[in-house]
């Protein structure tokens, strides 16, 4: 369960929601909250492009990195008979 949260909107942003909300069938906490959990989504998914981008720029630069990824990556060796 969740953590109630209080916001305050001017009228015009709280109509403007209310108005979304209601186009899509639902009250205006729960528009908030999809906003509010696609936001969060997002930004996680953004860390996580931004981390990957700084690592593989760490392997690019790295000659070891570059052979321990290799040697990870490198197909195992499967025994005659199997």
């Amino acid at each position: 369960m969740g953590v109630p949260v209080s916001i305050r909107l001017d009228e015009a942003v709280q109509s403007a929601l209310e108005s979304v909300a209601r186009e899509r069938g639902i009250g205006l906490s729960t528009y908030l909250r999809d906003l509010a959990t696609a936001e969060a989504r997002r930004v996680r998914n953004e860390r996580i492009r931004a981390e990957t981008q700084r690592v593989a720029a760490y392997i690019a630069s790295s000659a070891e990195a570059q052979a321990f990824c290799e040697a990870c990556s490198a197909p195992a060796t499967i025994p005659d008979g199997l």
